[in-house]
């Protein structure tokens, strides 16, 4: 039942990122639309631990994130220090203008990392799509990702009997967690003879790299919803939760992959 639940939003995710990898405007809408709601997503899971954030700015900062990466807006290093400092000082500001001062440090520090987390690091999608052979290495970077954690899915179903990490997630197993490894380095593999730009070695290091952040960054997040005791992020995909139970393993992978590609290059 649960499997039959996921086919139809996991469908339409799909060819929707199928046109995003392919068309370069589409996939920073979608980018930021999944950053916003993603980014929504974890503030409404933090408040439910009693820490009231500062949503308006958390999702404003979110959004400019990567709209001014798509549209290759660099500012000087001086510039982009002045923004930290005034994005600090405004939340110090309303953190002042609070009536009381509970979970003050909390507040700030969540709402900060939030953007951290969910919108600066998975924007370097968008920074390898606009890379030379930026559509192949985007559907590289996806394909990979997501079929580990498909592949730690059904692994895990089928032949889950060891936890991997009882007190974050119960359902996780060692066995899924090395089916997922394993789907993902072959399809890894696969995919891999379709993009030109690194050497076959290169490739194969990259796709180890990603098979194990992936894995991480689902174990990440549902050391989240632990602390936040909630079961997934949202209610926007059927069988699948939300948008953040969907990205959380790209939000690891993303950053790593553009940073090894523009190291190697």
């Amino acid at each position: 039942m649960q499997v039959t639940k996921r086919i139809v939003p996991f469908v339409i995710l799909s060819i929707v990122s199928v046109f995003g990898v392919i068309y370069s405007p589409l996939c920073g809408i979608l980018a930021c639309l999944l950053i916003v709601v993603g980014l929504y997503e974890f503030f409404y899971m933090v408040e439910k631990k009693g820490v009231r954030l500062f949503k308006p700015l958390g999702l404003l900062v979110g959004a400019l994130i990567p709209i001014t990466i798509y549209f290759r807006f660099s500012p000087g290093q001086g510039w982009q220090f002045l923004f930290i400092v005034m994005a600090l000082l405004l939340l110090f500001l309303l953190e002042l203008g609070k009536k009381d001062a509970h979970h003050s440090v909390l507040s700030i520090s969540a709402t900060v990392f939030g953007v951290i987390y969910i919108s600066w690091c998975f924007s370097f999608i968008i920074r390898i799509r606009q890379l030379p052979e930026g559509a192949m290495l985007t559907g590289f970077l996806l394909l990979v990702t997501k079929s580990s954690d498909f592949g730690a899915y059904i692994w895990g179903k089928k032949f889950g009997r060891s936890h991997l990490v009882k007190r974050i997630s119960p359902k996780k197993s060692w066995e899924g967690a090395f089916g997922g490894f394993f789907t993902s380095l072959v399809i890894g593999i696969i995919f891999s003879f379709f993009v030109k730009s690194m050497d076959f070695l290169g490739k194969l290091f990259l796709i180890i790299i990603l098979a194990a952040l992936a894995q991480l960054g689902d174990i990440f997040e549902s050391l989240i919803k632990r602390d936040c005791r909630v079961k997934d992020s949202g209610k926007l995909l059927p069988g699948m939760g939300g948008i953040l139970d969907v990205i959380d393993s790209l939000i690891f992978t993303a950053p790593t992959c553009y940073l090894y590609l523009t190291m190697m290059a």
